[in-house]
C-alpha cells in the first residue's frame, strides 16, 4: 500500500521554535525554526518513507471557529515577532524542494488534513499525519495514523487506534466528545466545568457520545458530575462544534502531484548553504542516494500507556 505523509506545517514549525534556541545566520536571520522544521522534515522521510507527502498550513485570517465562538483562540499570546518572517522562509524551501503546501482562508490545517484524509479514504493509501497536535487523533482509523513529537522534536510516537485507546481510554472517534466535555484551554473554550480527563473517558467508556449522554443524564448517580453537565449543556454542544475537524474544505488534490521529490535540484543545495544549514546538506545527500521505496523500517516509538480510572459516576 503507497504511503502518504501529511505534515501540519505550522505544529511543527511552532515546536521547532520553541524547542531550540535562537539560531542566526551570518547576515542577522532568525532561523530556528525553520532549521528544526526542516531537520524534522528529513527525519520523517528518512524513518516513514513516503510515496506522497503534503505540508500544510494555518492561514493568517480567522477562521469559521471564530465566528462560532468569539472567545476561541483569544487568550493565544500573539506570535513572536522573531518567527513570523521564518514562516515565509519555509514555504519558499518547501517550493524549492518541490513539495506541495495545502492552505485555505477560513479554515486551520487540521481542516485541511481531515479534508484530504475523507478525499482519499476510498483509495488504497496509508496516511501519516505529522503534528504536535492531539485534536488531530479523532482523524485515527485502520488506515490513518498520526506521528507525535512528544519531546521536543527529537522523540516521537507513532498512534494508531490502540495507541488512541491505552492513551486516554476512548477510541479516536470519541475524541471531539472528549474535548466537548473538558474543554480546551490553548483554544480558548470551557467544555464542562469540573470534569476533567478521567470524568470524561469514564462517561465515554459507558455512554458512547456527548449525544447520548445528555440523553441519558439521570442515570448518572453522582450528583455534582450530573449538575454540571446539566448547567453546562450549550458550552458541552458547542464545544464539540470547534473541536471537530471539517472535512469538506473547499480544495483539490491530485496526488499524483504529491510525489515525494528526489532533492537533486541545485537550487536545493544554494537554500540550504544560504540559511547556513551545512549540517542537513549531508542529510539531504544521502537521501537523494537512498530508494524511496516502502520498507518495514519502524519509526523510534515510546512505549506510553496510560489506564482510565475507575470512577464512580454510575
Amino acid at each position: 500500500m503507497r504511503r502518504l505523509i501529511l505534515i501540519d506545517g505550522h505544529a511543527i514549525l511552532h515546536r521547532a521554535y520553541h524547542a531550540l534556541p535562537p539560531l542566526t545566520t551570518s547576515d542577522g536571520r532568525q532561523v530556528n525554526a525553520v532549521f528544526g522544521f526542516i531537520s524534522m522534515l528529513l527525519r520523517v522521510i528518512a524513518d516513514l518513507k513516503p510515496d506522497h507527502l503534503v505540508v500544510t498550513f494555518d492561514r493568517p485570517k480567522p477562521t469559521f471557529r471564530k465566528q462560532l465562538y468569539v472567545g476561541y483562540q483569544s487568550k493565544r499570546p500573539k506570535m513572536d515577532s522573531d518567527l513570523v518572517p521564518q514562516i515565509e522562509i519555509v514555504h519558499k524551501v518547501l517550493q524549492e524542494m518541490n513539495i506541495p503546501v495545502f492552505e485555505m482562508d477560513g479554515y486551520e490545517a487540521d481542516d485541511v488534513i481531515g479534508t484530504i484524509v475523507e478525499k482519499l479514504k476510498n483509495e488504497k493509501i496509508e496516511v501519516i499525519i505529522v503534528t504536535g497536535d492531539r485534536d488531530i487523533l479523532q482523524l485515527v482509523s485502520d488506515k490513518v495514523k498520526v506521528y507525535m513529537p512528544i519531546k521536543g522534536l527529537s522523540e516521537s510516537k507513532l498512534y494508531g487506534e490502540k495507541e488512541v485507546e491505552e492513551k486516554f481510554g476512548i477510541k479516536p472517534s470519541q475524541m471531539v466528545d472528549y474535548k466537548a466535555l473538558i474543554g480546551d484551554q490553548s483554544d480558548n473554550y470551557p467544555g464542562v466545568p469540573g470534569i476533567g480527563p478521567k470524568t470524561a473517558s469514564a462517561l465515554l467508556l459507558h455512554f458512547h457520545t456527548l449525544e447520548e449522554l445528555y440523553q441519558h443524564l439521570s442515570e448518572i448517580n453522582n450528583e455534582k458530575v450530573r449538575k454540571r453537565l446539566a448547567e453546562n449543556a450549550e458550552a458541552a454542544g458547542m464545544a464539540k462544534k470547534l473541536a471537530t475537524i471539517v472535512t469538506d474544505v473547499p480544495l483539490v488534490i491530485e496526488i499524483e502531484k504529491c510525489r515525494t521529490p528526489n532533492f537533486e535540484k541545485p537550487n536545493i543545495y544554494k537554500i540550504f548553504e544560504d540559511l547556513e544549514f551545512r549540517s542537513l546538506i549531508p542529510r539531504l545527500t544521502r537521501y537523494t542516494e537512498e530508494e524511496t521505496k516502502i520498507n518495514d523500517h519502524k519509526p523510534r516509538m515510546k512505549n506510553e500507556k496510560k489506564q482510565v480510572e475507575q470512577i464512580n459516576l454510575f
